[in-house]
């Protein structure tokens, strides 16, 4: 059975950006008073000042309400909890029977046994699901893989704890996504804090699904090259070991993936679903043959729910045209299917949509969703009641309501993953003693060094600096006033020496400035070293650095914190010293 959550250990207070709203006690609470909440070990910025957040994200966690229209309730109101459960619990005899295909999975990758558990728990006709997922990323993918799995175990224990239901955390697997270049890699901070990539070398058409990509030899190479690109640490030997038994020579790059999440997280009660999985398409097979009797109907709500969007102040995730269906062919390549109206085309080659309705009959493996239809073929097998979603994802789910609605499937509540980056000790009291503004460290310069360093000098040469510049100024006006008197054309002069006098303090001030650089060569590192750990090459930490990374670096306390910690919560981007 999933154990509950551990209870938060003080109480909730009302969201600070919207008092009209009861935050999810876990992911959504909120200190009393969170400005004077900076500690040594974790620093909560305010969402809305992190950079690369879009409006939207912003939006939705601070004023759900500016997007209610689009989403099926607020994932922060457990009233809008009760109604999903209640809507899940009254369809209960339409849910398929997913739990013997998952257990066959499991059983192949030798899942652990609270896995296991959890999955039995799908044939109970109450039990309802919290989902997320994420396309097969090499050893894991990037770190907010990891923050999207626990953001899921821990909305599922709440729901458990709060409505008394059985209740599991499903991790889908986007194992038929062909973006083959995205997953092959896995970015890693070296000795010297400096982004690095480890690739495996993939040699597939681009449009070959991951879900068909078997790990060559290449695998052994790629996983040493790993091992000495990885600072050494005490938990490097055993990292090493279990990605060779997950990363092995034969195996699918896909249930590599789902073995090494659930060595991570199955022990949580985490259920890894590899959505490739031909068993699992019967299940489905009526909602991709009504996708091709309505073709084009699901990319026009889509789209007409984007055009809405902007209308609306956001922006539109997907954009697509009326003509496209929201499936690919599965011929040893993912194929695109559009419409004329009457029939399909697939590539250059006309299709009657009958034959491809015959083909689906006898073989559903044969189609795959594209991003429109993948939630609504998710929630079709899960009695889902909650997906947890990146940033980029609450916007495209913004345009699906309405497909939803054309499927007859009920359209979860949609809750933000959890936002974190992971930092050493000494970057988290940088900040809280320079009080710099995270953003300022997101581009690629000096520029916030040098103000930070100018903040170092003594007042009394800033000051002099200022007073010269000002006499400079009041003096050499009043000398072009009176040369001109004497001589019209010595204007231009006048200005010229004005020019070069203020140059040449500049260029003192600058002196000055490169002097307290070398002074204070301490701050310079500091600066550099939070500066590589928070925006990698300007990216932020937790889409630019592989979650591998920070197992090497934290090893089991790393989840154990992320899933424990009750001050966690959404309204902040969290800084984290472990």
């Amino acid at each position: 059975m999933i154990q509950t959550v551990i209870q938060s250990r003080m109480p909730l207070s009302e969201h600070p950006l919207d008092t009209t709203r009861r935050p999810l006690p876990e992911l959504l609470a909120v200190p009393q008073d969170s400005s004077i909440r900076h500690s040594t070990h974790s620093l909560p910025i305010d969402i809305r000042r992190f950079p690369s957040t879009k409006r939207l994200a912003v939006e939705y966690t601070s004023n759900f309400s500016a997007l209610e229209s689009f989403f099926s309730g607020d994932p922060s109101d457990d009233a809008a909890w009760e109604t999903a459960i209640s809507i899940r619990n009254q369809r209960s005899d339409e849910n398929p029977a997913i739990a013997p295909v998952i257990k066959g999975q499991q059983h192949q990758r030798g899942a652990p046994i609270p896995a296991i558990e959890a999955t039995a728990l799908l044939e109970d006709p109450r039990c309802v699901a919290v989902v997320t997922g994420q396309q097969a990323g090499l050893f894991g993918g990037p770190l907010y893989t990891l923050l999207k799995a626990i953001s899921a175990i821990r909305l599922a224990r709440r729901a458990q704890q709060l409505h008394g239901i059985p209740t599991v955390a499903v991790f889908w697997v986007d194992a038929e996504d062909h973006d083959l270049d995205e997953i092959r890699s896995c970015g890693i901070l070296d000795s010297d804090n400096k982004l690095t990539s480890v690739s495996l070398p993939i040699s597939a058409p681009a449009n070959t699904p991951a879900s068909s990509i078997k790990l060559s030899a290449e695998i052994e190479k790629t996983i040493d090259e790993l091992a000495t690109t990885l600072p050494h640490t005490d938990f490097t030997p055993g990292l090493i070991s279990d990605l060779r038994r997950a990363y092995a020579h034969g195996t699918r790059l896909v249930t590599a993936f789902a073995i090494w999440l659930e060595q991570l997280l199955g022990e949580l009660g985490l259920i890894v679903f590899d959505a490739s999985d031909p068993a699992a398409k019967p299940f489905v097979r009526e909602l991709f043959s009504r996708e091709i009797n309505h073709a084009g109907t699901t990319s026009h709500l889509a789209q007409r729910a984007g055009e809405q969007l902007r209308e609306a102040g956001f922006h539109a995730q997907v954009s697509t045209s009326p003509e496209t269906v929201a499936l690919f062919l599965q011929d040893g390549n993912r194929r695109n299917i559009r419409t004329d109206g009457t029939n399909l085309r697939i590539g250059n080659e006309q299709v009657d949509p009958r034959l491809l309705l015959d083909q689906l009959q006898s073989d559903p493996s044969c189609l795959s969703p594209n991003v429109l239809l993948r939630p609504i073929v998710q929630d079709r097998l899960f009695p889902t009641v909650c997906y947890v979603a990146g940033p980029s994802e609450l916007s495209y789910l913004g345009q699906l309501k309405d497909v939803y609605e054309h499927f007859s499937i009920p359209m979860p509540l949609i809750a933000p993953r959890l936002s974190v980056t992971l930092v050493d000790t000494a970057v988290v009291k940088f900040l809280n003693r320079t009080g710099l503004d995270i953003e300022q460290l997101q581009p690629q310069d000096e520029s916030a060094l040098n103000r930070l360093l100018g903040e170092q000098l003594p007042s009394s040469v800033e000051e002099t600096m200022l007073s010269a510049k000002q006499t400079i100024r009041d003096s050499l006006i009043a000398i072009g006033t009176a040369v001109v008197k004497v001589d019209s054309t010595l204007a231009g002069a006048a200005e010229s020496s004005h020019g070069r006098m203020e140059r040449e303090l500049r260029n003192l001030q600058n002196k000055v400035l490169q002097a307290a650089k070398r002074r204070d060569q301490t701050l310079r590192r500091q600066f550099h070293r939070a500066q590589s750990q928070l925006f990698p090459l300007g990216s932020p930490q937790e889409r630019a650095v592989g979650l591998v990374h920070f197992l090497n670096r934290y090893g089991s306390v790393l989840t154990e914190r992320l899933i424990s910690d009750p001050d966690l919560d959404t309204a902040h981007h969290w800084i984290i010293s472990i």
